[in-house]
């Protein structure tokens, strides 16, 4: 929710309201929309401690627009730049495929507890289909970036028309920016889920394992042995005579 707020809803709202001459101008608005995904980038990158490429190419992404936008780049321009950065992760994810390093698995190796996996695929003779239906994943995962560029460059060329450094430029972009969510990510997202479904009931069909045994359980607890009540102590039997002989009850018993 935080990202959504910070990425899309306050740029979109900046660009769109107060691009006018009278408040903060198309270019004004432009930096002041841009430096929150900005700085929450830098924020994310350095709260990880690590440098993922998925963010710098969203940092990268940022600094292209305000780029584009002080160098008078022709609007044409910001529908090849959205189109890129999908374009590239679609790539390389074929890539990763025809190098015989699929990504998809790659990632399913992080879900997956693959000890019990790898295990029940030997048992069942079914580890070379595994490994042609994660292929096949990927290939799926490929075409959710490529939809994601098409429909990247589409809406660009359509909504971003207007001459840069002009409030109108800056509230296309903010409009191109609020309908990102609903023209592009929403259909991803429904591909990519598709993707993780079929993945899943793959997996759990060659296992023969439900769904939430072949997922990876992280910090996973043991549960505390039940401590037992300890066992009541039996009193000696009081027998006559034992406090002034100073013998035992079974002694006494005995005799």
């Amino acid at each position: 929710m935080l990202n959504l707020l910070i990425n899309v809803v306050i740029p979109t709202i900046i660009m769109t309201r107060f691009a006018d001459e009278d408040k903060l101008g198309g270019l004004g608005a432009m930096l002041v929309a841009l430096t929150f995904p900005l700085v929450y980038g830098i924020y994310n990158m350095m709260k990880e401690r690590k440098v993922g490429w998925i963010p710098v190419l969203g940092i990268v992404s940022i600094l292209l627009s305000g780029g584009f936008n002080l160098l008078r780049f022709p609007p044409e321009w910001i529908a090849f730049k959205e189109a890129s950065i999908p374009l590239i992760l679609a790539l390389a994810i074929l890539v990763s495929a025809w190098i015989n390093r699929p990504l998809a698995r790659i990632f399913l190796n992080q879900m997956l507890d693959r000890e019990r996996v790898d295990k029940a695929l030997h048992e069942r003779g079914t580890f070379d289909e595994y490994e042609r239906r994660t292929a096949v994943a990927t290939y799926l995962l490929a075409f959710a970036f490529l939809l994601s560029a098409s429909l990247n460059f589409i809406l660009a060329r359509i909504v971003v028309t207007s001459d840069p450094r002009t409030p109108e430029y800056t509230k296309e972009i903010g409009r191109m920016t609020g309908l990102s969510f609903p023209v592009i990510t929403i259909p991803v997202m429904i591909v990519l889920m598709g993707t993780i479904i079929y993945v899943m009931l793959t997996v759990s069909k060659l296992t023969g394992l439900e769904a939430e045994e072949v997922l990876r359980q992280p910090g996973k607890k043991k549960e505390p042995p039940v401590e037992s009540s300890p066992e009541p102590v039996q009193e000696p039997v009081s027998v006559p005579g034992t406090r002034l002989t100073g013998l035992d009850a079974e002694r006494v018993m005995r005799k």
